[in-house]
């Protein structure tokens, strides 16, 4: 199974590189699918790549519900290890 997240843009480096934070971790990514990527912004991440821009406030609702699956899942002791 692939999945593809939402991510926000931290830095924008050299190339077509960028920083974002990835719940709390810092990852370089590639922007080389992309153009017009900014600090602040967020993008779909697969495999260490940009897909595409998304809205903030998309962004923000997908994050909380990965943020409440993971809740669940360890409330309910399914959580991965």
């Amino acid at each position: 199974m692939c999945l593809a997240i939402p991510v926000k843009v931290v830095e924008v480096g050299a190339g077509d590189t960028a920083i974002v934070d990835l719940g709390g971790v810092k990852k370089e990514i590639s922007l080389a699918l992309l153009s017009d990527v900014n600090v602040g912004d967020y993008v779909i991440l697969h495999v260490g790549y940009a897909l595409t821009k998304l809205d903030p406030e998309e962004a923000e609702r997908t994050l909380a519900l990965f943020a409440e699956l993971n809740e669940a899942g360890t409330v309910e002791g399914t959580a991965a290890s």
